[in-house]
């Protein structure tokens, strides 16, 4: 099944320009949802995938010895539970595990790699949502209710850790154009006329 993967510098509105696709498309979303699907497969507590998510080894937190989880082979292979402390790495495998699930479906996905696990399919849709650093930091003022200082942090910190989730799962560059079939600057075109070409490209490809 066809698939679109968006990967987005924060506060370039990614998150909303994928429910406005998958709207458009009637399409299947997996993106805030995503951290739940995680959470559920792989048996981790939800507020660890929602800390470790898109970042990596080195730069995390390690979880606590005392957490147990089933391991991420169940849900892939289903072999026999094993326990131990939860890891990045551990999330990681879920998530890939997730991906390849969701792609059995019409689907929009948002972050988590999803361009890199996909990247030797043909049959997916590469976006990458990029918006000028300061446009980026007045949308992160006012969603999150911060001052500009706060907000240059987020944005840089935030880019930081999905450039470094990238390089270090999949020797990748994060922002390399090579790897995107769209870049979409959404401070030159609006979330509707962004919608609007990725569904233009949808249609070229034959898959509406």
């Amino acid at each position: 099944m066809p698939a679109i993967t968006i990967s987005r510098q924060y506060g370039s509105g990614g998150s909303e320009i994928a429910k406005l696709v998958g709207a458009r498309l009637g399409w299947a979303v997996i993106d805030n949802e995503f951290v739940g699907l995680v959470s559920q497969k792989g048996g981790l507590p939800r507020p660890d995938v929602e800390r470790l998510e898109e970042r990596v080894p080195g730069l995390l937190e390690r979880l606590g010895q005392t957490l147990a989880l089933a391991s991420p082979e169940v849900f892939v292979t289903g072999e026999t539970p094993t326990t131990g402390p939860s890891t990045e790495d551990d999330i990681h495998r879920v998530t890939q595990a997730v991906i390849a699930e969701a792609v059995k479906h019409d689907v929009v996905l948002v972050g988590r790699g999803a361009q890199s696990y996909l990247a030797a399919r043909d049959n997916v849709l590469h976006v990458f949502l990029v918006a000028p650093r300061d446009v980026r930091v007045t949308r992160t003022m006012a969603r999150l209710k911060v001052d500009r200082k706060d907000a240059e942090r987020t944005v840089d910190k935030i880019d930081r850790e999905r450039r470094e989730y990238v390089k270090a799962y999949y020797g990748r560059g994060w922002d390399d154009p090579s790897h995107y079939h769209l870049m979409l600057n959404t401070d030159r075109f609006s979330y509707a006329e962004v919608v609007d070409l990725i569904e233009a490209a949808v249609k070229l490809r034959g898959w509406r």
